[in-house]
């Protein structure tokens, strides 16, 4: 009964007449509910917390004083709305009950169903059985704000290392927002008050002051595109310093009217100062070298006097062109960062939008479809750590569970997906070689990979076509290889992914693989699947190619080296059963703590004792102690000493101690092969409930099982 003993599933009763609770929790318990009888109401309030799913009371409840329960409410987090089940004693004509009224149907608690006595048992278990569901949306609810909080964090921390500056405008009601930075390109003050016409035209230069502001009118016309993209001067109107500002943005439509206007801003005052001096010094290096030809050739002192002349102006254009790349990095670092926030703050206002819509449908009783807009947030969320996988991807960030793959095999086994995924008018081929043997790779991104290019070719042949997946080998030389950036000499495993559809342009191919750069319109499209693909490749030691022709179709074509198949051994797909412990001890190591909780009470759930500790140097001494521990649950990047420094110290101590290890992102753990050791395994960040469950039972049961055979083999050597 794992599920049933999840936070939230505690049951609280008053009913203070006769033997009205003791009933109540009889057949509360039928159901393997937890039950609580509370004598009062003030008992009651007493023992509302995040533990508890539902409270359940009799209409003769309601006659006691109730400011104990409305302070106990009042007292909830903001996400949390405890469920009550009012059982009314049985009323002749439709007067109302006082006491009811006098709550104004629970006016204390809006979360609240009322069931007339006498009822019946599934009537009862029924509506309970629903309120805990609700319950449970609340949790989920406050696991994705934390997350939402996270990712903000995250956001917020990529654009201040970036120097970028940020603004919001809300076109209806004509608010303007700007962070701290964005307030300085414009020379005022954190804590000023700002706006439209005040601050942003005001602090325009002249000369730009109309093309600015004709370029927001453009964004926000019905109809457009609602992209901004501007160069811009500004006069702070407090320091009366003129900068050069590069901006870039979006529109939001709805219905459509813009209702939101947001982007970035980047201060690119020194780039156009060096733009300047460089032609100014090409200007001058052109008269010079005009000079240089109408001299006397003859006259080599003074040739030599004007060579030494132009090296230095040369060296000078050097050290100004490596300026002006620096100037591009960090432009190229806002292009990403604002694709980020903009991406971001859609999947935001999915999630956002989707729990108000909930909250106001429970206050008001409408519960019949609140699971859909649960859902809608739900899915939101989920694209948002999608989003974040593409971009470790894309950055060679990712952790890879690198294993022996049969291409062939792998490619046969993808068939009934991809006909899943593919319209009916698209015909799939997959051509292999026999000679095409083994790889190393991560199985579940080469499988992404190849949905994703297989989506790309759909979108190229809306009026269907032939997809052709195709397996051969190829040995690339030195000479190849040098061509090929961070591709080794050796023999590869070729996947040719090729469709007959529309092609792309030479320009189009050239940027394929930029992030966030896609041909298809807005909404429809990231841009980061092929920079995600790119990405893995090259983790995997090998590389992407693309050849395309309008009209006629494109190939893209993923090379990865080859490997012995006797490297492959026995791949098991068995899964061990989720079991429960007995008391066996682990010690969680994590620094964030709503992380820590959720391990933690999934340790308990499976009737395992948990240890916390928010650090490396809080768990050693635990270690280091006689304290049984059983199981080490550790974060990798933990501050001061990681989590797989831990390790090692925990080994020194306890050499035959499983460890687990949980990891979002950490650059020494991108490879799993290479980071695990002996007993040891990861899981990444975002992970479901049950596969943390099923790792612990994993790793539990395999320690008991070695101990079991050390042990047996000690007997026989006895014997």
């Amino acid at each position: 009964m794992l599920e049933r003993r999840r936070e939230g599933q505690r049951i609280l009763v008053s009913a203070p007449f006769g033997r009205d609770g003791e009933t109540l929790s009889a057949l509360l318990q039928e159901q393997q509910y937890e039950v609580r009888v509370c004598r009062d109401l003030r008992e009651l309030a007493s023992k509302i917390c995040d533990d508890i799913g539902v409270i359940l009371l009799t209409e003769e409840t309601l006659s006691g004083d109730l400011a104990p329960l409305k302070d106990a409410l009042a007292k909830q987090p903001s996400w949390s709305d405890v469920p009550f089940v009012l059982l009314a004693a049985p009323r002749s004509g439709r007067t109302p009950n006082a006491k009811l009224s006098s709550l104004k149907l629970f006016d204390v608690a809006t979360n609240s169903v009322v069931l007339e006595r006498p009822l019946g048992k599934a009537s009862l278990h029924s509506a309970v059985a629903s309120a805990l569901r609700l319950r449970q949306k609340q949790f989920q609810m406050r696991d994705r704000l934390l997350e939402l909080n996270e990712s903000e964090t995250r956001l917020r921390l990529a654009t201040n290392a970036a120097h970028i500056g940020t603004w919001d405008f809300d076109p209806l009601s004509g608010r303007l927002s700007w962070d701290e930075r964005c307030k300085a390109m414009f020379g005022i003050s954190s804590d000023s008050i700002i706006s439209y016409e005040t601050s942003f035209l005001a602090g325009l230069h002249p000369d730009d002051r109309q093309k600015a502001d004709e370029a927001v009118a453009k964004a926000l016309k019905p109809g457009s595109s609602g992209e901004y993209d501007i160069e811009y001067r500004t006069i702070g109107i407090e320091d009366g310093i003129q900068r050069w500002i590069a901006a870039k943005g979006g529109a939001m439509f709805t219905s459509g009217r813009a209702v939101r206007f947001i982007g970035t801003v980047i201060d690119i005052t020194e780039r156009k100062r060096t733009e300047e001096a460089l032609a100014a010094s090409e200007a001058a290096l052109r008269i010079e070298r005009q000079a240089l030809d109408d001299l006397n050739r003859t006259l080599e002192e003074r040739v030599a006097q004007r060579t030494a002349e132009l090296e230095e102006e040369m060296l000078a254009r050097n050290h100004a062109e490596e300026a002006l790349r620096q100037s591009q990095k960090m432009e190229a670092v806002g292009q990403l960062t604002g694709g980020i926030a903009h991406d971001f703050n859609n999947m935001l206002t999915g999630i956002i939008g989707g729990i108000n819509v909930a909250k106001r449908r429970i206050a008001n009783g409408r519960l019949d479809d609140v699971n859909r807009f649960m859902d809608a947030s739900l899915d939101a969320a989920n694209r948002a750590a999608a989003l974040v996988a593409r971009l470790l991807a894309f950055s060679r960030r990712q952790t890879l569970d690198a294993k022996p793959i049969d291409v062939n095999e792998h490619l046969a086994g993808t068939r009934d997906l991809l006909r899943r995924t593919l319209p009916e008018n698209v015909a799939i081929e997959i051509e292999t070689d026999p000679k095409a043997g083994w790889i190393i790779a991560d199985a579940n991104q080469l499988e992404s990979a190849l949905l994703n290019l297989a989506i790309n070719a759909r979108d190229a042949m809306p009026d269907g076509g032939r997809l052709t997946i195709s397996t051969t080998t190829r040995s690339i030389g030195e000479i190849e290889a040098r061509s090929l950036p961070g591709l080794k000499p050796g023999n590869f495993i070729v996947i040719d992914v090729s469709d007959s559809g529309s092609g792309m342009r030479p320009e189009t191919v050239a940027r394929a693989f930029e992030p966030f750069f896609t041909t298809k319109p807005i909404g429809q499209g990231t841009g980061l699947g092929l920079s995600m693909i790119y990405g893995f490749a090259q983790q995997s030691g090998g590389q992407v190619e693309i050849d395309s022709q309008v009209g006629v179709g494109t190939t893209i074509r993923l090379l990865f080296p080859a490997t012995d198949p006797s490297n492959a051994g026995e791949q098991s797909d068995e899964s061990s059963p989720i079991k429960e412990g007995q008391g066996q001890t682990v010690l969680v190591v994590e620094d964030d703590d709503s992380v820590r909780l959720l391990i933690c009470e999934v340790l308990t759930d499976l009737s395992y004792k948990a240890i916390e500790a928010s650090s490396a140097d809080a768990a050693i001494p635990v270690i280091a102690s006689h304290c049984p521990i059983d199981l080490l649950i550790s974060d990798v990047g933990l501050p001061g000493m990681n989590g797989r420094q831990l390790a090692e110290v925990a080994r020194h101590h306890r050499p035959e101690l499983p460890v687990i290890f949980v990891t979002g992102y950490a650059q020494n753990a991108t490879a799993k092969s290479e980071f695990l050791g002996p007993n040891m395994a990861m899981i990444g960040k975002p992970f479901a409930v049950e596969v943390l469950a099923a790792k612990i039972s994993e790793m539990i049961s395999q320690a008991e099982r070695s101990q079991q055979e050390h042990d047996a083999g000690a007997r026989e050597a006895q014997i």
